[in-house]
């Protein structure tokens, strides 16, 4: 028997889904604005001979009838007249890929969401993806700083001592050659080029120049400089591969710290998207004097740096400032202390009432392939009969994955609702599964079609099984 057919509607709680089709209006309005503003209009007529003028050159992929492009429009348009004045100048430009017209640009650059915006360097040889700010004053520093050469040469000791202080709350990346020159540096090059946007890069071809700080400097090597954990961290293998993914292990610390204080946002952005299998602490509130959650946040610590070389990364979090991530994981505050693990397939495995004495053999347990699962999921409905059917965690491998139909399933959140879109797409899905909508963008019912079941998942209280 084939496997059913999946049609899967993600609704992503941090980010607009647009339903319908553009607005005329709009296209009208960004005609008239695009004939007096220095951010170059594109489309499939023009782009290419664009393109392959410019050896740097930021394109903002967007739609008309997204908000958060008319957010960033104005923003975009003042970072471009700043940076036409840059030395050399840098060019920002605009396709509007809701036009028929250049629905080919749209898949040619795989754009997923809008606004996107790509980096095209070399003449249209190179394209990244911009990962700076979207305010005027941050574009255009982001776009200094990644427009020029991607490591900076030291040429003294002064300098190289000025750079790293100048630097300090970054992480810092040294190359130490013999000669500007050869595969090690040309690889050196490719990677600071590729993560300039995270990272200070920097090089030399005298040792003398660069402080020890407990680490002989050597040639043919690089340094990672931080201000945590061990200050210095030295990489010898100069593939591409190889020292990209040293750089990246390296710029985690062993336990990272949930807060919303700004200075631990770079941290934690890094935390979560790292593709790692996470170690989470939760800590308990406890009255003054009781220090029994210091001592277990070291042992913690001490667990976290010695599980690092596992695939491991760690956070801790005080459970009272942490609700909402706790009510994720499907704790409540009385858990705490708890510690979860969350794998690379999205596989929880939670300790409640943690204690630093079974905290080591518990990850050892898990590591083991020890430890059962947890699956959060709501209870399965007693009575299904409703025309949007509702899956839960639980129920999945019956109504979706194993089952003989074709199914089409929303993922949602319940205050999602109060959207205007999310509201949309719910009463598509009603009608869908009731009768014959009249609506020209869905005209199709399923209604009494026995192959296809329409359904719904709330994604805040059942977990995401990994085969969706």
């Amino acid at each position: 028997m084939g496997k059913a057919s999946l049609f899967l509607l993600g609704l992503l709680a941090l980010s607009a889904v647009c339903v319908y089709g553009s607005d005329p209006a709009a296209e009208s309005d960004e005609a008239s604005a695009s004939l007096q503003t220095d951010v170059l209009t594109l489309g499939v007529g023009n782009f290419s001979e664009t393109v392959e003028k410019h050896d740097f050159i930021v394109v903002d992929f967007h739609a008309p009838w997204c908000g958060f492009c008319k957010r960033l429009e104005p923003e975009y348009e003042k970072a471009a007249t700043q940076l036409k004045e840059n030395d050399p100048p840098i060019i920002l430009a605009k396709v509007n890929v809701d036009a028929e017209q250049n629905k080919r640009l749209e898949s040619e650059f795989d754009i997923k969401g809008f606004p996107a915006l790509k980096i095209i360097k070399n003449k249209g040889q190179s394209v990244q993806e911009y990962k700076g700010p979207m305010e005027a004053e941050g574009i255009v520093s982001y776009l200094k700083k990644i427009s020029g050469p991607p490591s900076l040469e030291l040429t003294s000791a002064e300098q190289a001592g000025k750079f790293i202080t100048d630097h300090e709350g970054s992480l810092v990346i040294i190359g130490v050659f013999d000669k500007l020159e050869g595969e090690h540096y040309a690889n050196y090059l490719k990677v600071a080029d590729a993560l300039r946007s995270d990272y200070e890069f920097c090089h030399t071809t005298d040792a003398s120049y660069i402080p020890e700080d407990g680490v002989p400097v050597k040639t043919s090597s690089v340094r990672l400089i931080k201000n945590f954990d061990d200050k210095v961290t030295v990489f010898t293998d100069f593939t591409v591969e190889a020292l990209t993914n040293s750089i990246e292990e390296a710029r985690l610390p062993y336990v990272t710290e949930m807060s919303k204080k700004p200075e631990h946002r770079p941290a934690l952005k890094k935390f979560f998207e790292s593709s790692k299998t996470k170690l989470f602490l939760f800590l308990a509130e406890t009255p003054e004097g009781d220090n029994s959650q210091k001592d277990l946040l070291k042992t913690f610590s001490e667990l976290a740096k010695a599980k690092k070389s596992n695939g491991l990364i760690a956070l801790f979090a005080d459970a009272e400032e942490s609700a909402n991530a706790l009510q994720f994981f499907g704790l409540a505050k009385e858990d705490a202390p708890a510690s979860v693990i969350r794998d690379r397939k999205g596989k929880e495995y939670l300790f409640k009432n943690a204690e630093g004495s079974k905290l080591s053999s518990w990850v050892d347990a898990y590591l083991n392939g020890e430890l059962k699962e947890h699956i959060k999921s709501e209870a399965i409905c007693e009575t299904n009969d409703e025309p949007v059917k509702d899956v839960v965690a639980r129920l999945n491998g019956d109504v979706v994955v194993e089952a003989k139909k074709n199914v089409f399933l929303e993922f949602y959140a319940p205050w999602s609702w109060y959207g205007i879109n999310c509201k949309k797409i719910f009463q598509i899905f009603e009608e869908l599964a009731q009768q014959r909508s009249q609506h020209r963008n869905h005209p199709t019912s399923f209604k009494g079609d026995s192959a296809v079941v329409i359904a719904k998942f709330d994604a805040t209280a059942n977990d995401v099984p990994g085969d969706l």
